[in-house]
């Protein structure tokens, strides 16, 4: 089918001819002769790369042009939400029939608002869980939207994600009902079972736009499922290695999943060495500068200094571990071509579109603490294997597993490249899980009774699979723990939430969270700091990343409690009793602990050598600990703790910025940080009022300054400055620059 014959405005047709999309790949054309223009519930269940997105546009087009309606993207993860907000801006040079032009908006972080701005947009582009809050902020403009996109469904079946995605949708079918929905996923073997329970007809193909041959190497052989056979050049000793080596002197680019992040690692150092010996000058000038990029972009970690230089080799790592920055950089310079061989954890799996002409997968086992190794699921090897193949690049995308032995081999044939995936089971009948859904459902009013929670749950997917009975024990005994805590009142058959109730869903917290933030704001340390409060937060359920404490750290940790046992405002279990809950504990004084360096300004890397928390793992640390602080504020405002409010405000802000108290003011001017407002501070210039006066040349010579940000902070700070003066710092600076890159020529 030619894009000309689309039922859709002839201004999006030339944005596809534009974008170089004149025919469509046949799962779009099943989408669209199964009812997708016309408003009917679609489920599109394809591999990757075969253009479900494009579907998700063009309806998204037909809704807002001619059906004035409003649509709702939503994405289990922030990086993709950003990827389809980048591909969906393109439509914002279309007019709607009022002639204002098409505007698309983004919204993944700050749960405890409704986002008000989010009206003016005719696309938005949400999260799962950002989408989830805003309904119970009961966000007005969802009575408008149309059409609701919800991209990688098969993730229902995920224990963390699959819960919120399944209440937002059975919600949002609640909020709106004539709404069109269509279901974007991966290859699952039960679709027929998730379109029923919304409704929807399934679209299922295994279509892809570039061939995929899936295999097993064992020695210096491939098998291929389609009966096929490739021999692979012996090099070294590992075969892993020889069949990345193969592919890149082939012309293609490897992506080698391993099950952890130190594998990654090791793996990525091992090849670096023998692809940095084929590559060509002009490639390792251009890996030069992506090495730059990522020692100038943040702190300076071993970290850092160990990936900007395998780089430099043709090779990167990419797991949780590494900063956000840092994994931008990564996956940029291997979409471009220039990172030959890419290691990476599963999570990339189902993450940003990273395809490349060969995946291999290292370990088809993980390692569970308390479980032992354990294989992975069909679905996730069909994840990975998915990414094989660059449309447009590549006529074939090859997958390879390793196998040691014959037996091997034939086990992995058989459970994965012949296997089919996993059927999709909803994870909504967990206590953990369910209660926080409990409370939203009763104090955002979408339920005003027993009964009516429920009616709700009763519309849910594991109703539909497993009955409601199975929920309801679990729901009553949610109520009865919620009811003694004070979160809502039962007046007859009425249910409401209380004022504590209500603040606790806003604020989008667990229930459990709010308990032991309430009781320990309640109960007081005997000595209030710091570590009162950033202990607490950590013995919250939704603090993240869970920090253990190894064996070879009890003793340090142990001291350090030992240190500011009177600053907690929560007793330590018995070490002998309850030895489990005794080490859960020293994790969470290990977390505080981590979170106390920060702001005691430690670098990255020394939090790294102290505690080995990586940057990326630190970051999310900061980013839960300001939401968990953000909590505490606002639960102690409820309960009138006037004395402590300013104590979490000024540490909420330390935790951001990563500072200690006297140089917050510098450290929040744009561009600063908290190494720059250290410099700044011990050079005498103190307050905003020093920076006032201070001559911009001055600021200039300070170390990692210079002249474009001392610029943005005398403009910041309202200062005095000859523009003539800054223009003949700015020549004088990039003079002595260029003279010191000849020197080093």
């Amino acid at each position: 089918m030619l894009c000309e014959e689309l039922d859709i405005p002839e201004e999006a047709k030339r944005i596809l001819a534009d974008s170089g999309i004149r025919e469509l790949f046949p799962p779009q054309v099943e989408a669209i002769r199964a009812g997708a223009l016309e408003g009917r519930n679609l489920i599109l269940a394809s591999p990757t790369a075969s253009g479900k997105t494009l579907v998700a546009e063009l309806c998204a087009v037909k809704h807002i042009l001619e059906k004035e309606g409003k649509v709702l993207y939503l994405s289990p993860l922030r990086a993709l939400a950003s990827e389809k907000y980048a591909e969906f801006k393109k439509y914002e040079y279309l007019r709607k029939p009022d002639g204002r032009r098409v505007r698309v908006g983004i919204s993944t972080g700050d749960f405890d608002s409704s986002d008000p701005w989010l009206e003016r947009f005719d696309i938005i582009v949400a999260t799962n869980e950002k989408c989830d809050s805003l309904l119970r902020h009961r966000a007005p403009w969802f009575d408008e939207v149309s059409l609701v996109i919800a991209d990688e469904i098969h993730l229902l079946n995920d224990l963390e994600r699959g819960p919120t995605l399944e209440i937002v949708l059975t919600r949002l079918r609640q909020v709106n009902q004539e709404m069109q929905l269509l279901a974007l996923s991966a290859t699952v073997s039960n679709t027929e079972d998730i379109a029923e329970w919304l409704n929807a007809i399934p679209v299922t193909t295994n279509w892809r736009p570039v061939k995929l041959r899936e295999g097993v190497l064992m020695g210096n052989e491939i098998q291929f499922k389609d009966g096929g056979s490739m021999k692979i050049q012996k090099r070294v000793s590992d075969s892993l290695l020889n069949l990345a080596l193969h592919s890149i002197e082939h012309g293609g680019q490897v992506l080698i999943f391993t099950s952890t992040r130190r594998r990654a690692v090791s793996l990525a150092r091992k090849a670096a060495a023998k692809i940095d010996e084929i590559l060509s000058k002009s490639m390792k000038r251009a890996l030069n500068h992506v090495a730059e990029s990522i020692l100038s972009s943040t702190e300076k970690t071993r970290i850092s200094d160990l990936l900007a230089n395998l780089v430099r080799r043709g090779v990167a790592f990419h797991h949780a571990g590494l900063s956000p920055t840092h994994r931008r950089i990564i996956e940029d310079a291997f979409r471009d071509g220039r990172i030959k061989a890419l290691t990476a954890t599963p999570t990339l799996a189902f993450g940003v579109n990273l395809p490349a002409r060969m995946v291999i997968i290292s370990d088809y086992r993980r390692y569970e603490p308390g479980y032992g190794y354990y294989p992975i699921s069909v679905l996730e090897y069909k994840q990975m294997v998915g990414r094989a193949g660059r449309p447009k690049y590549d006529e074939v995308g090859e997958s390879v597993l390793i196998a040691k032995t014959e037996e091997e081999r034939d086990y992995l044939f058989e459970s994965f490249v012949l296997a089919k995936p996993e059927r999709i089971w909803s994870k909504l009948g967990v206590e953990r899980i369910l209660r926080a859904h409990v409370l939203a459902t009763i104090a955002s009013e979408f339920a005003r009774s027993e009964q009516g929670i429920y009616s709700f749950f009763g519309k849910t997917l594991y109703a539909y699979q497993y009955d409601l009975r199975a929920l309801k024990g679990l729901i009553s005994k949610i109520l009865k723990f919620l009811y003694k805590e004070d979160m809502i009142t039962v007046k007859g058959p009425e249910i409401r939430a209380t004022r504590f109730g209500k603040r606790v869903s806003q604020l989008y917290i667990d229930p459990l969270s709010a308990i032991i933030i309430r009781d320990g704001l309640l109960m007081r340390a005997p000595k209030i700091s710091e570590i009162s409060f950033l202990h607490m937060i950590a013995h919250t359920p939704d603090m993240f990343p869970k920090i253990r404490c190894s064996n070879r750290e009890i003793d340090r940790v142990s001291m350090f409690l030992e240190r500011h046992e009177d600053e907690l405002m929560f007793e330590k279990p018995d070490e002998w009793a309850d030895s489990i809950a005794y080490e859960e504990f020293l994790g969470e004084v290990k977390t505080a602990w981590v979170l106390k360096s920060w702001i005691e300004e430690k670098s990255e890397d020394e939090i790294l050598e102290m505690f080995s928390v990586e940057p990326g793992d630190l970051y999310q640390l900061i980013s839960t600990s300001e939401w968990l602080l953000y909590a505490s504020q606002e639960i102690a405002k409820l309960l009138r703790q006037r004395d402590i409010l300013p104590k979490i405000a000024e540490l909420r802000e330390r935790v951001i910025k990563g500072v200690k108290p006297e140089i917050i003011p510098l450290a929040r001017l744009d561009g600063v940080g908290r190494v720059r407002a250290r410099i700044m501070f011990n050079a005498g210039f103190r307050t905003i009022e020093d920076l006032r006066k201070a001559s911009i040349e001055s600021l200039s010579n300070l170390p990692s300054i210079g002249p474009s940000i001392a610029k943005r902070i005398k403009e910041q700070v309202g200062g005095f400055f000859k523009r003539e003066e800054w223009k003949r710092i700015s020549k004088a600076k990039k003079s002595d620059q260029q003279a010191l890159t000849e020197y080093y020529k």
